[in-house]
């Protein structure tokens, strides 16, 4: 299984999907699954996972990203896009002024789009049977792998209060 998100416990946490993201795999592992995490590299995701290193992808990677692997401190494998895009601010949804990045919509994309590339065979040492998009920024990960599969992909949502919207975001934003 791949678990797509945005923040794991201790790495990075904004609210309870934190928690969840960062329990989730060493419980599904005790009772027998692979279980493989897919972040962006956020400055304290990547600062958190000390032997990550770049993979070298079955095919190509949009323009300047890497795809690195490494290992959390409880042993579960981790997938990091590294971007620029990724590479600034504390907060992986807003900004200082509390905005939402103006690139959100990219950046989240972007995650999706890494998702369904690794259950497509991005790495060529490993493919999930499932991805597991958790939360609205890794809501296109289902979408990207149903348009080039019939791949498995689920989603689930910790805080309908704060749904999130890609389309807000970049409508509120300027950005196209």
């Amino acid at each position: 299984m791949l678990q797509v998100c945005a923040e794991l416990f201790p790495l990075l946490k904004t609210g309870g999907l934190a928690d969840v993201c960062g329990a989730l795999p060493s419980a599904l592992a005790a009772h027998g699954c692979d279980v493989r995490v897919l972040m962006p590299a956020f400055p304290s995701i990547r600062s958190g996972v000390a032997d990550a290193a770049p993979l070298v992808p079955a095919f190509a990677l949009p323009a300047d990203t890497a795809l690195l692997q490494g290992t959390l401190a409880d042993g579960t494998r981790v997938y990091l896009i590294d971007a620029a895009m990724y590479r600034h601010g504390s907060n992986p949804y807003v900004g200082a002024d509390g905005l939402p990045h103006a690139d959100s919509h990219r950046r989240f994309a972007l995650l999706g789009r890494i998702a369904a590339q690794l259950a497509e065979g991005l790495d060529p040492g490993w493919r999930p049977d499932v991805v597991h998009g958790h939360d609205w920024h890794a809501g296109l990960a289902p979408s990207y792998l149903r348009a080039a599969s019939a791949r498995h992909a689920c989603r689930t949502f910790v805080n309908f209060a704060a749904p999130g919207s890609l389309t807000t975001i970049a409508t509120n934003r300027g950005a196209s």
